[in-house]
């Protein structure tokens, strides 16, 4: 079972890689509910969790998928390696460098970016 844990000042719950994947919004609250639980108020998602549909816009999916997370206002890092999505689609790499420049959802190469990114006083 994960727990959330300290990272530089915030509650951070890492989903663990293998799992059911997040395959809608309901989904995503259904995990916003278990890091809450745990009292974090960040959660890292590995892209292991997330379906080659998640990543190309037209299916909306990730779209209904971050607007939960932003909705009940709890922060997201997608974690892990893209590149091969991005490589795809200039909407996706135009869509993860909005996402990277907010304070609300962040897609990092992994954790040690992320904790990078949070000590610095950023925030996802």
């Amino acid at each position: 079972m994960s727990a959330a844990h300290d990272l530089h000042g915030f509650q951070v719950f890492e989903c663990p890689a293998e799992g059911p994947p997040l395959r809608s919004d309901r989904d995503a609250t259904d995990l916003i509910g278990t890091a809450r639980s745990h009292g974090a108020s960040l959660i890292a998602i590995p892209t292991s969790r997330l379906d080659d549909d998640f990543f190309q816009l037209r299916t909306r999916i990730a779209g209904e998928i971050l607007q939960r997370f932003v909705t009940y206002r709890v922060r997201v890092a997608i974690v892990g390696d893209i590149s091969r999505h991005l490589s795809d689609s200039s909407a996706l790499r135009d869509f993860v460098r909005e996402c990277n420049r907010g304070d609300q959802i962040w897609f990092v190469s992994d954790l040690a970016e992320l904790a990078r990114r949070l000590s610095t006083g950023e925030a996802p």
